[in-house]
C-alpha cells in the first residue's frame, strides 16, 4: 500500500490512517464550490515501465493506492489500465456512499455512479431538501455538494481526477441538468428514448426536455452516456435485439450532436447481449466490433449485462471477465463495473471493490492483447458484423420513412425478435399520451429567457452579449445566486443518522458492516450435506443458534440433489466490541539486513528445511530459503533442503546428523487438521529424542499462525506473505535468547 501524503479542503485533511469524517464534509457546505467541472480522461502512458514489466495500455499511476493481492510478487506494483473504471455505489445513504467512494478510488476507480432503490430517473420533480431515504441516489443539492466535496478531497488523496456521475432523466431532466452543472457533476445518463420506451414519458415532452438538458450538459463539458443498453438489459431474448440497440445509439448520438454536445463527450452505453452458458463470445464480440465500427467517432462505455446475473457471485465474476475480454479487444473508453452481488440486490462495499479489482486485474492481464491477436478477415465475425450493420441500417431507414413517433406507436422496438422479425411484443407508446402529455407550449414571439446556455428561440435585445446580463448574472455566471437548501425533514436526515449512530455505539465501538456504518451485518457460507429444502431450514436454524438476528438466505446452490447444498446467508450480530479492550498482537521487530548478516558472520547458522508429511508443495519453502527470492541464504544462513513429503522423523534425524541449529518445516495441506498434527509431531518427537532444547523449531504454511505453532509446541509459526528476512531475523533473535538460557548450539568461526 502506497501512503505518502495528506490532502486538504476547507481546512480538512484526509489522512490514510484516519477514517473519512462525514461531519467535516458537511461543514460550511453552503459555501462550497466544486474545484472543477467537466469530464476528465485518464492520462495514458503507453510503454510505461512498472517494476519488472513494460505495459502498452496503461495510464498515469496513482500517488496512493492498494495494489492487487498478487502484486507482492512483483515489487508491489499497481499499474492502472488506460480506460476509466466505474464503481457503482448504492448504499442508499450518501454519508455511507462517501466512504465507499474513497475505498473504490484507492483500488483504481475514477468514475463514481450512485444508483439504485427508487432512482432519480423515476422522480418527476426536482427534490430540493428531500431526505436521502426517498431514493438511493444524490438528487438534492446538499447530497450532490457533499459528494463532490468528498470526491475533491479523495481525488487529491489518490492523485487522479474522479468523475462524478448521475442521471438526467424523467420529466425533471432540464432542472436536474441545471443542478448538476452548478454542482460539478461530471457525467450523466441522458437519452430521450429511455423516457419514451421504458417510462412512457410523452414523446414530445421527452425530446424537448432532452434538448434543453443536453444543451446545459454541453456547456460544462459533461460526458453524456446514453441509455440504449436498457434494451439488452430488459429484453426477454436479448441476443436478438442487437440491431435495435444500434438504432437507438444512432438516434441519440445524432440528436446530441445537433443540440451541440462535442463528439468527445458522447458515449454509447453498451452491454453484451449474452452470458454463459450461452456461447457468449460468438455473439458479444461481433456486436462489440460492429458497435465500434459504426460509431468510431464516439466513446464507448462498456457495462456488464445485469439481465443475466443471479445470486452466484462467482458466476457473475466469470461473466464479467469475459465481458472485459471483449472490452480489451474492441477498446472501451469507460469500463463500467457491476457488483457481483447485483443479482442479490445487496450492493455491499467490499463487492464494489471486488468489481473494480476484477476490471483492473483482467485489463492489466490482457495488456497488449490486440498486438498479439487479430480477428480473421474471412472468419465468422466479419460476416456477423456486416449482417448486424445491415439489419440496423434497414431498421433505421424504416424508422426514417415512418417517423420516430409513429414507429414507436407501431411497436417497432421489440422484446424477442431480430429485425425484421416482430412477434407482437413491441413496446407501444401513444405519441399523444404518456406522462406529461400536452405540456409542451410554443414560445411567443417576444419570449425572453435571461439565462445562459438556453436552448431554442430566445428574443434577446441586439446589444446583449450574455442573456443573464439583464438580471445581473445567472447561477452559471454568478454562483452567489444559487440558493442552498438544507434537508427539510426534521427526523430523516444525515445529521440525525450520524447522531443516532454515535449515541448508540460511540467512537470506541467496533461492529462489522457491509452497507451502512456499523450495521452489524455478517455473512455465513455453509455447506449442508442434504437437499435444498433441508439445507435452507438448517442454515437458518444454525444462524439462530449462533445468535444472529434477522437471518436471511441470500444465495443457494445445489451441488448435488442428495449430496449437498451450498448456502450463503446474512444476519446481524447483536453486540459490538470496544476497541480499547481488544488485545492486538504486536508485530515483532525485524532486524535490519546488516544486523542479520553481521550476526551470521560472527556465528554461522545451519538449518534443515523441508515440506513434511505427504505434502508436495515446495514454492513457499523455496521462497523462504532461496537467495534469489530474498531468502535466508542471502544472509549467509546454510540451508539443507530435504525436499517435499519428508517424514517428520527424517527432519529430526537430518538435523542431528547435520548438527543444525534449527528445523524449518512447511505444512500447507490443512484438511483433517494435518498442519497442526505435523507441528505437534515435530515437537513431540524432539522431546522424545531429547533434543528439544537443542533446536529452534519453526513451522510455516498458508494456514499456520504464530499462536497455532506455539500452541503445538514450536518456537514460532509464519503464515501467508512471510518474507525471508522475517524468518532470518527470528532465528538470530531466538538463538540469542537460547544462549542466554544456556541452550542451543553456539558456533564460532574458529570452532574447528
Amino acid at each position: 500500500m502506497k501512503q505518502d501524503r495528506t490532502c486538504t479542503g476547507g481546512g480538512y485533511k484526509l489522512r490514510p490512517d484516519e477514517k473519512l469524517d462525514v461531519r467535516r464534509i458537511l461543514e460550511d457546505l453552503e459555501n462550497y464550490t466544486p474545484r472543477r467541472k467537466g469530464w476528465t480522461w485518464r492520462k495514458k502512458q503507453p510503454g510505461q515501465q512498472a517494476g519488472p514489466f513494460r505495459y502498452s495500455e496503461t495510464s498515469e499511476p496513482l500517488k496512493q493506492s492498494i495494489p492487487l493481492p498478487a502484486a507482492k510478487y512483483f515489487q508491489n506494483i499497481d499499474p492502472q489500465a488506460d480506460c476509466v473504471i466505474t464503481s457503482e455505489i448504492a448504499s442508499g445513504r450518501f454519508e455511507d456512499d462517501l466512504r465507499r467512494m474513497r475505498m473504490a478510488a484507492w483500488h483504481g476507480a475514477d468514475h463514481i455512479m450512485v444508483i439504485r432503490t427508487t432512482g432519480q430517473s423515476h422522480i418527476d420533480g426536482l427534490l430540493e431538501g428531500t431526505p436521502e431515504g426517498v431514493g438511493g441516489i444524490p438528487i438534492t443539492r446538499k447530497q450532490l455538494r457533499a459528494t463532490r466535496k468528498a470526491l475533491d478531497l479523495i481525488e487529491e488523496e489518490v492523485g487522479r481526477p474522479i468523475n462524478f456521475h448521475s442521471y438526467v432523466s424523467g420529466v425533471a431532466g432540464p432542472e436536474i441538468s441545471v443542478l448538476f452543472a452548478e454542482e460539478g457533476v461530471n457525467g450523466a445518463h441522458q437519452d430521450p428514448q429511455y423516457n419514451v420506451l421504458y417510462r412512457n414519458v410523452n414523446m414530445e415532452r421527452s425530446f424537448v426536455d432532452a434538448a434543453v438538458a443536453k444543451k446545459i450538459m454541453a456547456s460544462c463539458g459533461m460526458l453524456q452516456i446514453d441509455g440504449a443498453h436498457n434494451a439488452n438489459a430488459t429484453a426477454r431474448e436479448s441476443w436478438k435485439v442487437m440491431p435495435e440497440l444500434l438504432v437507438q445509439h444512432a438516434i441519440n448520438t445524432a440528436f446530441s450532436e445537433m443540440v451541440g454536445i462535442d463528439k468527445e463527450n458522447i458515449a454509447l452505453s453498451s452491454v453484451p447481449p449474452t452470458a454463459p452458458p450461452g456461447p457468449a463470445l460468438s455473439y458479444d464480440l461481433p456486436y462489440a466490433v460492429c458497435l465500434r465500427w459504426l460509431f468510431s467517432d464516439y466513446k464507448i462505455r462498456a457495462q456488464q449485462n445485469t439481465r443475466h446475473i443471479e445470486s452466484d457471485t462467482r458466476e457473475a465474476t466469470v461473466t464479467h471477465v469475459l465481458n472485459l475480454l471483449v472490452s480489451r479487444l474492441t477498446h472501451a473508453d469507460v469500463q463500467s463495473t457491476i457488483t457481483p452481488d447485483e443479482g442479490r440486490n445487496l450492493p455491499w462495499h467490499y463487492n464494489n471493490v471486488a468489481a473494480v479489482e476484477t476490471a483492473k486485474q483482467a485489463l492489466l492481464g490482457m495488456d497488449g492483447l490486440k498486438d498479439m491477436l487479430e480477428i480473421k478477415k474471412d472468419g465468422p465475425i466479419p460476416a456477423k458484423v456486416r449482417e448486424l450493420a445491415e439489419r440496423a441500417v434497414l431498421f433505421l431507414e424504416e424508422i426514417k420513412d415512418e417517423g420516430y413517433f409513429n414507429a414507436v406507436a407501431k411497436g417497432f422496438f421489440v422484446d424477442s425478435g431480430q429485425y425484421p422479425e416482430r412477434n407482437g411484443d413491441g413496446i407501444v407508446r401513444d405519441p399523444n399520451g404518456g406522462i406529461a402529455a400536452g405540456s409542451i407550449v410554443k414560445r411567443d414571439e417576444d419570449y425572453l429567457a435571461p439565462v445562459c446556455e438556453h436552448f431554442g428561440y430566445n428574443n434577446l435585445p441586439g446589444d446583449i452579449s450574455r442573456p443573464c446580463d439583464l438580471i445581473g448574472g445567472c447561477t452559471f455566471c454568478n454562483r452567489d445566486k444559487i440558493v442552498y437548501i438544507d434537508e427539510l425533514d426534521p427526523e430523516d436526515n444525515v445529521e440525525k443518522r450520524l447522531e443516532a449512530t454515535a449515541q448508540q455505539y460511540g467512537p470506541d465501538s467496533i461492529r462489522p458492516e457491509v452497507e451502512w456504518a456499523q450495521d452489524g451485518i455478517v455473512v455465513l457460507t455453509i455447506f449442508i450435506p442434504d437437499s435444498e429444502a433441508i439445507a435452507e431450514s438448517a442454515s437458518l436454524e444454525i444462524a439462530a443458534k449462533m445468535g444472529l438476528e434477522q437471518p436471511e438466505i441470500i444465495h443457494k446452490r445445489v451441488i448435488h440433489p442428495s449430496e449437498g447444498t451450498l448456502v450463503e446467508l446474512k444476519g446481524i450480530v447483536p453486540f459490538s466490541l470496544k476497541r480499547s479492550e481488544l488485545k492486538t498482537p504486536e508485530k515483532p521487530e525485524v532486524l535490519s539486513e546488516d544486523e542479520i548478516r553481521r550476526a551470521i558472520s560472527e556465528h554461522p547458522m545451519k538449518v534443515v528445511c523441508g515440506t513434511v508429511g505427504e505434502d508436495e508443495h515446495s514454492v513457499g519453502m523455496r521462497e523462504i530459503i532461496d537467495i534469489k527470492h530474498g531468502g535466508i541464504e542471502g544472509f549467509g544462513i546454510k540451508a539443507v533442503y530435504l525436499g517435499t513429503s519428508v517424514p517428520v522423523e527424517k527432519m529430526i534425524d537430518a538435523a542431528i546428523e547435520e548438527d543444525a541449529d534449527a528445523i524449518l518445516i512447511s505444512t500447507i495441506i490443512s484438511h483433517a487438521d494435518i498442519h497442526r498434527k505435523n507441528m505437534e509431531k515435530l515437537s513431540r518427537l524432539c522431546v522424545e529424542k531429547g533434543v528439544r532444547d537443542r533446536f529452534i523449531l519453526v513451522g510455516g504454511g498458508t494456514q499456520v499462525t504464530n499462536d497455532l505453532a506455539v500452541e503445538a509446541g514450536l518456537d514460532a509459526g509464519f503464515g501467508r506473505g512471510t518474507k525471508g528476512i522475517q524468518v532470518a531475523s527470528f532465528l538470530v533473535e531466538k538463538r540469542k535468547a537460547l544462549w542466554a538460557e544456556g541452550k542451543g548450539r553456539k558456533r564460532v568461526l574458529d570452532e574447528n
